[in-house]
């Protein structure tokens, strides 16, 4: 996220809410001579705080960025996601990937007011409006692939993924007047998981994630962001969450033509359609009955357009799509 967009000044303050042993905690691991100069809350998260931090010292400035977990379920889970960011990090340093660099993580809240990890900032910005979304998903889809070909030892590889709804979680919209669609979707992931071969999956790569700098022919992407819930397994399903996000963004054929896009770039998905559709539905069905969890923080960075009813039509023609072309 880049320093002016999305964000709010707080000064030098750490202490308001409870954030002085925080601040102690990344003073105490600043080299000597340097200090907090300014805070700035970032917005545009919803499972945890963001704070850019720039820090001085003598003839020299950089920022750095502070993820915080305040919410008691996320508290809760802190040290595995927490700890999983920090190996990811670790691990992506030495590759071509665009992540931040680890500076220190306190997953455990031994120090800290709050389950915390610091690391660099990111150049570029969210790029979320609905102008170029052809070439910007073109470099989603490119860049997704990049993730999935790291070649990670077995050692270090992540968790499993871990499914995030089931057919007894899902909750179909009450106004809703297609109860047959959401019944058919539903019925598709009863089914046992379908073989899969895995690799490295971001597990949850969609725009709001990832930082571009440039425009026309010069828009690239500078950083991919949020690591917490990396994880190993089927490509498809790195796949599906992007594409379930640009149904929401941008419209249903943004997110159908996803997959397609990640294919020309030379990437592989399951042949049986039917395998396909079941990663797909896995994953847009979590946001049933709404899709408010994404909206929030899409919506805090400019794209005040996407109102509950809007995003709610967007998912069940979604679902739509989806069962129409590959069921």
């Amino acid at each position: 996220m880049a320093a002016d967009e999305g964000t709010e000044h707080l000064g030098t303050d750490l202490e308001d809410q409870g954030w002085g042993a925080t601040r102690a905690w990344v003073e105490k691991g600043l080299p000597e001579a340097e200090r907090i100069e300014e805070v700035t809350q970032l917005r545009g998260g919803w499972t945890s705080e963001m704070r850019r931090l720039d820090v001085c010292g003598p003839g020299s400035r950089r920022s750095l960025v502070l993820r915080s977990f305040v919410k008691p379920f996320f508290v809760r889970h802190a040290e595995g996601l927490l700890t999983r960011e920090a190996a990811v990090l670790r691990m992506l340093a030495s590759t071509d990937v665009p992540a931040a660099r680890l500076v220190a993580v306190d997953a455990t809240a031994q120090y800290c007011d709050h389950p915390s990890l610091l690391m660099s900032l990111l150049p570029g910005t969210v790029r979320l409006d609905d102008a170029r979304t052809d070439r910007r998903a073109d470099l989603l889809a490119r860049q997704l692939l990049r993730i999935h070909r790291l070649r990670v030892p077995e050692v270090e590889r992540p968790r499993a993924y871990q499914a995030w709804t089931s057919p007894e979680r899902v909750i179909p919209p009450e106004d809703t007047d297609q109860p047959e669609l959401w019944q058919r979707a539903v019925d598709v992931i009863r089914r046992e998981p379908p073989d899969y071969r895995a690799c490295f999956l971001h597990r949850d790569f969609h725009p709001g994630n990832v930082l571009f700098t440039g425009d026309g022919d010069g828009l690239r992407i500078s950083g991919v962001v949020d690591w917490v819930e990396t994880s190993w397994g089927p490509a498809d399903l790195d796949v599906a969450h992007c594409s379930t996000a640009l149904a929401l963004l941008h419209g249903v054929a943004a997110g159908m033509h996803f997959a397609d896009r990640y294919v020309a770039a030379g990437g592989t998905l399951a042949e049986d359609r039917a395998a396909h559709l079941y990663w797909r539905l896995l994953d847009a069905l979590a946001l049933a009955p709404d899709a408010e969890k994404v909206a929030v923080p899409w919506r805090q960075v400019g794209r005040r357009d996407l109102t509950p009813a809007l995003l709610a039509r967007r998912l069940e023609g979604y679902l739509q799509a989806l069962l129409t072309r590959y069921a």
